[in-house]
């Protein structure tokens, strides 16, 4: 079958076999290296794409459109800018001190015992205030890294700690996209969603800052935390006030950015050639991330438009038995979309419309079908090494997404919760 541009539609596996070639080439690559933190995601990512616009079928011009496509969808450009943005304003924060400045600040209010639980409450305070995880990912993961140096914590492990926390604010917040994506998609209040879902996250989070609180315990604090200079605070405390109160990341980072210049060309510690060079670098060093951010887009654009994503939709919902299973099939279905996809909003707006039918053939509380959505997309989209905010941390951090995976436990310990409570049938109110 084709269409007007001469591309024809696969099904099936086929359709989704792109996406198998790239974890079979990263997985297998990795185990006969012998080290997952060996094979660039970037090199999968190419060889899976080269292959999914080999496999479709129609003229090789308009395939390659559809994978520019794909990766030229608004929702990725989005993420560019904010990954360019955000490599410039760490990369001028980090020559004028900033970065310091606030690690310092942190080492003296937080006891070396309770870091990694303190931060990962904070993580999930701000991810809660903003209402995304990647402008809470882009405003801690810098001070994390750099408390890790003074204190000897791994910087995957400190990274993880603040990923963690991110997901809980945009699994909750009110005003987070998938909050809202989901409410609507299943006809509920943001308040009795925020109702039904706290008693899943809350838990998960609660176990998981017990379990930092016991690894943090043996960190001593550091003695000497070099001299605090308050004016150095200022572009990080006003980048996190900004989207505490609600700003865009974009205007945040681009104030950030400019506060970072006129802070250190006043002061002296950096001229307006060195600014230059810090912006560069910056942006240099999101490189890597900027190219899989694009070759995963357009990948992802070709399995949609096979129709990869409708397979697995109509495959799951076919075979329902019972309350439970209907759950279970909704989690799954957006599970596996926002595999395919690597967005946990478009998942939920892919898979909402059927999950509400589910819910009305099977008399299931919209509240707990909402929060279900909510949930597995987000445990998802903090587990696979692809995704915006594993690509940003780990980018920010200097460290691989897998090395930042191994130390998360938050989604872990959220997904063994959330499969309990459709098991047992749990909250009893909203089953």
């Amino acid at each position: 079958m084709q269409n007007g541009t001469g591309i024809g539609k696969t099904s099936g596996w086929l359709a989704l076999s792109p996406l198998i070639v790239f974890l079979l080439v990263y997985l297998v690559s990795s185990l006969c290296a012998g080290d997952f933190y060996k094979v660039p995601v970037a090199s999968a990512f190419l060889i899976a794409s080269v292959y999914a616009i080999m496999m479709t079928r129609g003229r090789m011009d308009s395939r390659i459109a559809i994978f520019s496509n794909g990766a030229g969808h608004p929702n990725v450009l989005m993420m560019l800018w904010i990954f360019i943005l955000a490599g410039a304003f760490a990369g001028t924060a980090k020559e004028i001190g900033a970065i310091d400045a606030t690690v310092s600040l942190t080492l003296m209010i937080l006891p070396g015992k309770l870091l990694l639980s303190g931060l990962f409450l904070a993580s999930c305070f701000v991810s809660m205030s903003v209402g995304t995880s990647v402008g809470t990912i882009v405003a801690l993961v810098p001070i994390a890294s750099g408390i890790a140096s003074e204190t000897g914590v791994s910087v995957a492990m400190m990274t993880a700690v603040i990923v963690g926390g991110a997901f809980f604010g945009d699994n909750l917040s009110f005003i987070s996209d998938t909050t809202i994506a989901a409410t609507r998609s299943q006809g509920c209040s943001m308040a009795d969603k925020f109702k039904a879902n706290i008693w899943l996250a809350a838990p998960a989070a609660l176990i998981t800052a017990g379990i930092y609180l016991f690894l943090g315990w043996g960190i001593q604090s550091v003695p000497d935390h070099g001299d605090l200079s308050i004016i150095r605070l200022i572009p990080y405390l006003s980048v996190m006030l900004m989207a505490l109160s609600g700003v865009n990341v974009m205007v945040t980072l681009t104030a950030g950015l400019l506060l970072n210049a006129l802070i250190g060309i006043c002061g002296g510690s950096l001229g307006w050639l060195g600014f230059l060079s810090a912006v560069g670098s910056g942006i240099a060093g999101m490189g890597d991330l900027i190219i899989v951010t694009m070759l995963a887009g357009g990948m992802l654009g070709m399995i949609r438009h096979n129709g990869g994503i409708d397979f697995l939709i109509s495959s799951l919902s076919s075979r329902i038995r019972g309350k439970r299973g209907a759950e279970f099939s909704i989690a799954a279905m957006v599970s596996l979309a926002n595999f395919c996809t690597a967005n946990n909003t478009i998942a939920i707006i892919t898979t909402g419309d059927i999950a509400r039918d589910i819910s009305r053939r099977y008399a299931l509380d919209p509240r707990k079908t909402a929060s279900i959505l909510d949930t597995f997309s987000c445990i998802v989209q903090g587990l696979i090494p692809y995704g915006a905010q594993m690509l940003m941390a780990s980018g920010l951090a200097g460290v691989s997404a897998i090395s930042i995976t191994a130390c998360l436990y938050y989604p872990f310990i959220l997904l063994a919760i959330a499969c309990a409570s459709i098991i047992f049938r749990l909250p009893r109110r909203y089953s």
